[in-house]
């Protein structure tokens, strides 16, 4: 019970820490219109057999539905080593467009590996899920540059069935997550991104999830020809339409939180 309160009050007070310092930093910025997420997933639970993987499209639009811009084709294999702890080794590819002008090709187009380490917390109603992972990311601009990046991500992800003590099927759960982008190289603190939705367990292979995300990008503070310019912080409020189809197997009956790969 005591781990229980401990992780609960951490985890509030995250949340709180980020929605607040988020808005205070966003309305900073001139404010931006609402964009959309679509998100379809494959997953491969990894159960008794321990390996499982993923596929994973998705697209971004800079207003709701509309202004398409960016997208993300992803894909990697894990394995469980019990119940709470998870190892993934995936892939992908990203390309950022002018939504002004589609025509004119990608901005720039980006290849990333990465590794993961995932632990599960099963407390009571309340189930949290720890992810850390490290990227390599390659870029190409549209002017023929190239660029190599290092990244460091960790999300907390809490999940909350309403209907039910599992998240099974014909579930109906919350999902609040924040996840934290660090370079290693500075911007220390380059992003955060704030997730609150509902979802819905449909069947052992079906889920959707819809929900708001805040994604905040800061700029580093400078001091340059005596002249200090403090930090700035440009965030963006997203619909996020999730649709996740998870392969069955023989002992797929357990639960499985169902998280984003994002």
């Amino acid at each position: 019970m005591n781990r229980f309160r401990f992780a609960f009050l951490l985890t509030a007070s995250l949340f709180s820490y980020t929605f607040n310092c988020t808005f205070a930093q966003t309305a900073l910025t001139p404010a931006t219109p609402w964009g959309s997420w679509l998100i379809g997933t494959v997953q491969l639970p990894g159960n008794e057999k321990k390996w499982g993987g993923f596929a994973e499209i998705q697209t971004r639009s800079n207003a709701v539905m509309q202004q398409f811009f960016y997208y993300e084709l992803k894909g990697g294999i894990s394995y469980d080593l019990d119940r709470n702890f998870t190892l993934m080794l995936a892939g992908g590819q990203y390309g950022t467009y002018d939504f002004k002008d589609l025509s004119t090709g990608p901005l720039n187009t980006e290849k990333r590996l990465w590794q993961q380490l995932i632990i599960n917390q099963y407390l009571s109603r309340i189930k949290f899920e720890h992810r850390y992972r490290i990227e390599q990311r390659w870029f190409t601009y549209r002017e023929g540059s190239q660029m190599f990046r290092n990244r460091i991500r960790y999300r907390l992800n809490a999940f909350v069935p309403l209907n039910k003590r599992t998240i099974t099927e014909k579930t109906i759960f919350l999902s609040l997550y924040d996840e934290v982008f660090l370079n290693p190289v500075g911007p220390t603190f380059e992003r955060n991104r704030l997730y609150a939705g509902v979802g819905y367990q449909l069947t052992k292979n079906w889920i959707i999830q819809t929900g708001w995300v805040n994604q905040t990008n800061y700029s580093p503070a400078t001091f340059e020809q005596g002249v200090f310019t403090p930090q700035a912080a440009s965030g963006k409020n997203n619909l996020v339409i999730g649709l996740t189809y998870r392969i069955s197997r023989r002992s797929g009956h357990a639960e499985k939180l169902p998280s984003q790969p994002d």
